[in-house]
């Protein structure tokens, strides 16, 4: 605790909450304590508070909007780094600069408001743009890679604008799975008729109705070539399969609902249907959720 009072003292403006819970942060609903979580209100500042957990050598993760994550059980004697408070989002000529913090669903209603395209896929995914951009965050028709023109982020010491190259985007996976906190984007702006974006908009909210309910991480994992994650795993008859109170859910296998449990037994429920799916298909699931700190 002795670091992380000196954190406190160096950055007295930033928002820290000690005894931080995963559970009521994140979409799944699960994991325990980390030690502290810390919002800085700018991309500076956040560079400045992850140079100074770096330098002193204190554990700490990245959170985003809390959805595609597996926190562990237990205590984490780290830091969290939210960057819910940073929202900025501007329009300079054909482009964006959006934020780590700013949500999908802001993002959707400013791109909304200048009649630009290209973000409604987006439509109802729980999801910031650091998140998004780490992740690679999307659909079949639209990853958020495909909008990039650079990523501003954090490594090493040091402050970089990366190039859409740079970022090695593929399918659900980007450099910045690796340790490098993304302070923002820049991203391409195309306009369109409003009645377009429109008519997009309830076209990608009708198919995300039929998604199951509850509490889970989305997609557990990433659809190999050609075939459905989802349906290997029913074909492995792995639907309502059930550790403790997580089930993988019977309307979409690749779904696993959380009904009260700990992360402990989801984490034994994915390391189960990747075995079952491996040895009925020969077939290594990869996962597409990220399991933290």
């Amino acid at each position: 605790m002795d670091d992380l009072s000196l954190l406190q003292q160096a950055f007295p403006e930033i928002e820290t909450e000690l005894d931080f819970p995963f559970a009521r942060h994140t979409t799944i609903g699960s994991g325990g304590i980390a030690a502290m979580a810390i919002s800085p209100p700018n991309a500076e500042r956040a560079a400045e508070c992850i140079d100074f957990l770096e330098k002193n050598q204190i554990p700490h993760c990245y959170l985003g909007a809390g959805a595609n994550v597996l926190p562990q059980d237990g205590r984490f004697e780290g830091v969290v780094v939210r960057f819910n408070r940073m929202k900025e989002l501007r329009l300079v000529d054909d482009l964006i600069y959006a934020s780590a913090g700013v949500t999908g669903g802001e993002l959707l209603a400013f791109a909304r408001a200048h009649s630009i395209t290209g973000f409604e896929a987006f439509t109802g995914i729980p999801m910031t743009v650091g998140g998004a951009v780490s992740m690679n965050a999307g659909v079949a028709q639209r990853h958020m890679g495909d909008l990039v023109v650079n990523v501003v982020a954090h490594e090493k010491g040091a402050t970089k604008k990366y190039s859409r190259e740079e970022c090695c985007f593929s399918l659900k996976n980007s450099i910045f799975l690796n340790g490098v906190a993304v302070l923002g984007a820049i991203l391409r702006a195309e306009l369109s008729d409003p009645r377009h974006i429109e008519e997009q908009v309830k076209f990608y909210s009708e198919r995300r109705k039929h998604l199951p309910k509850g509490r889970s991480m989305g997609c557990t994992f990433v659809n190999p070539d050609g075939v459905s994650a989802g349906e290997l795993i029913e074909r492995c008859g792995l639907k309502g399969l059930r550790i403790g109170l997580a089930r993988v859910s019977e309307e979409h296998a690749n779904f696993i609902i959380n009904e009260g449990s700990v992360s402990d037994d989801i984490a034994k429920l994915i390391d189960k249907v990747k075995n079952e799916v491996l040895k009925n298909t020969g077939i290594l699931l990869r996962e597409e959720i990220r399991r933290i700190p």
